[in-house]
């Protein structure tokens, strides 16, 4: 492979940077947000079906296009569509909110639903047309896609940031800026290096076309421990996604609070998260090193329990210690299952069916665990909690109660993968 000139890498990283930084801003946009603008439309009960979405659309969309991209249309280019479409339907929606001060739920869903089939596939897809970038300049992808990819949270804060700053997270706005992103992202991302198919003819089945062979992994104990509290641990990920913004606006309807920094910014608050989340990616390799994949899965569990129960005792005023300090925790809980699980899963199955295996990882975490989570959070938010009346509608209730049962179930799941999920580490 010839190898490129420093100043050619430099560029072509620069421009990787950038299309990890919109990647990832598209979904910044509404993803942490959008629970406050449904509420005050009027549309408060449905929170839980629209994040859930996210999660139905995942089970089988990012297989399909990724089908795409390898057989028939290059990454980049599908990515290109991809984005196209989804930005479009996200501007349309924007546009029958802004008109419509109580949108029409099925106008609004189905143009929202459009949106989200068509971005949770560009995750992977902007990962293939990166990782065949650095390939083809010569790069090494272990060491150059990390500094990369830590743009897209970058990314994802900015337009977190952006919307919160300009009092837009009540509003259909968040759509229309992540539309408008997502539509530069698709000629931007088709200006990227050609990503070569590999339609070689070889007849496959159904279910190896999907990666559903994957499934064969259930038959061995251990990996079909580890993907069921997957799916376990995926809906704890769903919980403060879809509530916790509505959660820290809710002490707007209390005097004492209304006018603290927390509740008036909510979304910067929920962005520490994030932030945690960059940080945290760095001390993975130590921790798996020292302490083994089982032992740093229990950690991230606990730390679910932490974030919630943090949840619990907190508020925007004398309390905000404990609500900043279940941010941080986030970057424990999310990472050091998330992503450790992902290696995990890399190391424990053979080369012939990892990426199926890691499809099969998301599938119980982002697809079937998210889905469950958000119904049952949902459900657990309506028992407890209820939308107060216009002008300025806010998500009341007993909260903590609904924070503790969420640190409950949490340590629950911990206390039964310590007991069910036998694994030994080898320090090497």
């Amino acid at each position: 492979m010839e190898t490129a000139l420093p100043n050619q890498n430099n560029h072509l990283k620069s421009r990787l940077i950038l299309m990890s930084f919109l990647q990832y801003a598209v979904w910044g946009a509404y993803l942490t947000c959008m629970g406050k603008y449904l509420g005050h439309s009027g549309l408060g009960d449905k929170i839980g079906l629209f994040y859930a979405m996210q999660g139905i659309v995942s089970m089988f969309m990012p297989a399909l296009m990724g089908i795409v991209a390898d057989r028939w249309i290059p990454a980049q280019k599908t990515l290109s569509l991809c984005h196209f479409i989804s930005g479009g339907a996200m501007i349309l929606a924007s546009f029958h909110g802004i008109y419509n001060a109580h949108p029409d739920f099925g106008t609004l869903f189905t143009l929202y639903s459009i949106g989200v089939a068509f971005y949770m596939p560009t995750i992977a897809l902007s990962n293939s047309v990166t990782y065949n970038a650095l390939e083809k300049g010569g790069l090494d992808t272990i060491k150059d896609f990390p500094p990369i990819r830590v743009f897209g949270t970058i990314g994802f804060i900015a337009a977190m940031w952006a919307i919160d700053l300009l009092q837009l997270s009540e509003t259909p706005y968040q759509f229309l800026l992540s539309g408008a992103l997502g539509v530069m992202l698709a000629a931007y991302s088709i200006t990227m290096p050609n990503c070569p198919i590999c339609n070689t003819g070889e007849k496959k089945s159904f279910a190896e076309a999907l990666g559903l062979n994957a499934f064969k992994l259930f038959r061995q104990r251990k990996m079909a421990v580890f993907f069921i509290f997957s799916m376990c641990l995926g809906a704890a990920l769903q919980v403060t996604s879809s509530f916790a913004t509505p959660f820290i606006s809710s002490f707007r309807a209390n005097p004492e609070f209304a006018d603290t920094f927390g509740v008036k910014y909510s979304v910067i608050i929920y962005s520490i998260s994030q932030i945690s989340e960059t940080i945290c990616i760095l001390l993975i390799p130590f921790f798996l090193k020292r302490f083994g994949i089982k032992n740093v899965m229990l950690m991230a569990m606990l730390a679910w329990v932490l974030r919630f129960g943090l949840f619990g005792i907190g508020d925007p005023g004398a309390g905000l210690w404990a609500i900043i300090l279940s941010m941080i925790v986030y970057g424990f809980a999310f990472d050091f299952y998330n992503i450790s699980g992902s290696l995990f899963v890399n190391q424990e199955t053979d080369p012939s069916m990892r990426s199926s295996a890691q499809g099969l990882f998301m599938l119980m975490t982002n697809g079937l665990g998210a889905t469950l989570g958000i119904f049952a959070a949902q459900a657990v938010v309506n028992s407890y909690c209820h939308w107060s009346e216009p002008p300025h509608p806010t998500l009341v209730g007993d909260w903590p109660t609904v924070w503790f049962i969420f640190a409950a179930y949490a340590l629950v799941i911990a206390v039964l993968f310590a007991i069910f999920f036998r694994y030994k580490h080898e320090r090497s």
